[in-house]
């Protein structure tokens, strides 16, 4: 919390006047938690840091109700300023090193990374196109294909179905009908298979989609530009170009996203880009940008905006250029989902 802020929140009766320090406000914080949610916090401090709160805590005396919402909201604004987490299993031995010795440290890693290997297996399958699938499958076992296509996704379990020879799909509807559960020997047998097939192998890629190229290609145009190209597609081929059309990812998709996604974006947008693309942006998108903020983060932001003064639209469209960019790379690495023109249609 900024100094400036701090000064700003002060106590009532005994206290009146004066600035929380800093275990003041930890205090605060851990007043306004649940017992049971607070006792991990207190769990991480040291005697010596326990001592300290239970001291601030004792000298808080009454504080203003705006007081303790003006804390909360700079601790949330403090925790939505901190880089994005990355969570990963080189990131896990580590921490473990640090808390328990060798020998204990590297035991449950190896079991950390044998169960991550059988989920990797089914996450992959789930990338892996039907086609190529039900191809590997169509010489294995019956039982074997039962087990798979009943632990498969909906969708993706009935295209490989679909795409068997009709006496081997029946026989494997048959067995998935009276499969019940797998034993464990015979299921870790299947998943090192398929482990073996298509994650130490690589997931089989599909042919590089030229529509999908083109349209990041568009996506980094500035709007001059896409217009221009657009134009001269349209007197060749307007099938071609609404092809296009229909796979870029626009600024107005990001207002699909969902509470994470929009917070997961936010988290790595430059201030600065953000409010030259909603300064020139549509009342709609403001809305929504700001929905998603604490009050002062919104407050400051209007701030920013108001500071800009009038932009061209050509410093808009750059902005807005780099956020859509941002998202793209987010939902690349599956951080966001977001829905692309008609409700129903796929996520990106």
């Amino acid at each position: 919390m900024s100094e400036d802020a701090a000064g700003a929140i002060a106590t009532q009766g005994s206290g009146a006047g004066k600035v929380l320090s800093g275990p003041q406000r930890v205090a605060a914080l851990l007043m306004m938690l649940p017992e049971e949610d607070g006792k991990a916090i207190w769990s991480e401090l040291s005697d010596d840091e326990i001592k300290r709160v239970c001291l601030a805590m004792g000298e808080l005396g009454t504080v203003r109700s705006e007081a303790v919402i003006q804390v909360a909201e700079e601790f949330i604004d403090a925790c939505a300023a901190t880089p994005p987490l990355l969570g990963n299993l080189d990131r896990v031995g580590e921490m473990l090193a640090k808390v328990f010795p060798a020998e204990r440290a590297a035991s449950i890693m190896a079991d950390v990374k044998g169960v991550d290997a059988r989920r990797q297996v089914w996450r992959k399958l789930g990338e892996v196109p039907a086609p190529a699938l039900a191809a590997f499958l169509r010489d294995e076992y019956p039982q074997t294909i039962a087990v798979v296509v009943a632990r498969l996704g909906t969708e993706q379990g009935g295209r490989i179905l679909a795409l068997l020879p009709d006496e081997v799909a029946v026989d494997v509807i048959e067995r998935v009908l009276k499969l019940g559960t797998a034993k464990p020997e015979a299921l870790a047998a299947i998943e090192d298979m398929l482990f073996r097939r298509f994650v130490e192998a690589g997931v089989p890629k599909p042919p590089p989609d030229g529509f999908e190229i083109m349209a990041e290609r568009f996506d980094a145009f500035d709007r001059p530009t896409e217009a221009r190209f657009f134009a001269a597609l349209e007197r060749q081929d307007k099938d071609l170009a609404q092809r296009i059309r229909d796979k870029m990812l626009t600024f107005d998709d990001l207002l699909k996203l969902d509470s994470a996604g929009i917070q997961t974006l936010m988290r790595v947008i430059d201030k600065d880009v953000l409010a030259r693309a909603l300064k020139g942006g549509k009342d709609e998108a403001r809305a929504f940008f700001l929905a998603n903020m604490s009050t002062r983060a919104g407050k400051n932001l209007q701030d920013d905006m108001e500071v800009l003064g009038q932009l061209r639209a050509r410093e808009v469209d750059e902005a807005q250029g780099k956020i859509v960019i941002l998202a793209k790379q987010l939902a690349g690495r599956g951080e966001i989902r977001i829905a692309k023109g008609r409700a129903d249609e796929d996520l990106l």
